[in-house]
């Protein structure tokens, strides 16, 4: 599923764009609405039919986060797109202003951040299937911490920013597979569907502070692009700690 919104990323956005460029802006909404059809057609004909989740109860749907598990996941995901966010949020001013990109390049690096989304989601599920999942997603995080360490310290140019826009969007779509998978074990017994909804409230709400938080950075520096890598740097590093938490009290027991 990861592998797919990426790739749709990569490559519907720049062809939108240069539909609305050159053509009509309409095409790209035609184009869109029949994409959905499509969509629909082929889940009817496709999907196998699930037996529904036994329902647990209401009490019950919330039962699991009585635990501190979930909570550490959560936390995780939320720290760790914080960080990711502080960067990404204001992606095309450091390209243009650190990197010294003229504007009509950045739809092209966009392609290149989204071929880091799809290779970084394909090999974390890889690395899901044979580490401790926990373990498999602190590499995530550390890969992209390392990034916006980089952002930070490396000296801006075309090469680098290129480079690093690969590697964080490598990074951040590198713990997708490992973090659903470990929310989806702490969510068993009747709260297999709050716990996804509460990974996408948490995504959405680290989107929102990171972009925040680097808001803040960059008025505090005199609009200096590297800050950025600096705000998001402990968020990153604090969903590492968060995922070792995790896997002292849930998976060290799995990897003996």
């Amino acid at each position: 599923m990861v592998t797919g919104q990426t790739l749709a990323n990569m490559l519907s956005v720049p062809a939108g764009t240069l539909l609305a460029e050159y053509l009509n802006w309409r095409l790209a909404f035609i184009i869109l609405a029949l994409g959905a059809g499509l969509t629909i057609v082929l889940t009817l004909a496709w999907m196998p039919l699930i037996a529904a989740v036994p329902d647990a109860g209401l009490a019950g749907r919330f039962r699991f986060l009585a635990k501190p598990g979930p909570w550490l996941v959560l936390g995780t995901v939320f720290v760790g797109n914080s960080g990711v966010f502080c960067w990404w949020s204001y992606v095309s001013p450091w390209l243009q202003k650190t990197g010294g990109y003229d504007s009509q390049l950045i739809p092209l690096l966009m392609m290149l951040a989204g071929f880091g989304m799809v290779v970084g989601g394909l090999a974390g599920g890889h690395l899901a299937d044979r580490w401790l999942h926990s373990v498999t997603a602190a590499v995530g995080q550390s890969i992209s911490a390392a990034g916006l360490l980089m952002v930070f310290i490396v000296p801006g140019n075309l090469a680098t920013c290129a480079l690093l826009t690969f590697w964080i969007a490598f990074g951040l779509f590198f713990i997708n597979g490992p973090q659903m998978l470990l929310m989806a074990e702490a969510g068993k017994d009747g709260g297999e569907l709050i716990g996804g909804a509460a990974v996408q409230i948490a995504f959405n709400g680290g989107n929102a502070v990171g972009s925040l938080i680097s808001g803040m950075a960059l008025n505090a520096s005199g609009m200096n692009y590297h800050t950025i890598g600096l705000a998001g740097l402990p968020f990153t590093l604090a969903a590492v700690g968060l995922l070792v938490m995790f896997a002292l009290l849930y998976e060290r027991k799995k990897a003996q």
